[in-house]
């Protein structure tokens, strides 16, 4: 299973506001995240700093493409924009991809 990262910043005095967001996910944007193949999808905060993972069991070209083309995926990005930063990746349209430099299995 491919896996992949992402970083982004929360916008100064969002943290709480980020953290209910999430809480309150929609359900239609979990089914499209669950559509595109993403699993075990967990997101970190250290300071502003924001750090997603994923694993794709469709693979990352698949869940990066189902993403991009979602208007439920640009709807939660509209709604999310007031709290953090996160410019999209040019080539995918999707969060910005982490290169992984390291794996203890």
């Amino acid at each position: 299973m491919e896996k992949y990262a992402w970083k982004a910043t929360l916008k100064e005095g969002q943290r709480e506001e980020y953290i209910r967001r999430h809480n309150e996910i929609w359900q239609e944007m979990v089914d499209l995240l669950k559509s595109a193949g993403i699993r075990n999808y967990s997101i970190w905060l250290s300071g502003n700093d924001i750090f997603g993972y994923y694993e794709c069991e469709k693979g990352i070209e698949f869940a990066t493409k189902t993403q991009s083309e979602s208007p439920i995926v640009d709807k939660w990005n509209e709604y999310m924009d007031d709290v953090m930063e996160m410019p999209l990746d040019p080539e995918t349209g999707a969060q910005p991809h982490l290169i992984q430099a390291f794996n203890l299995d």
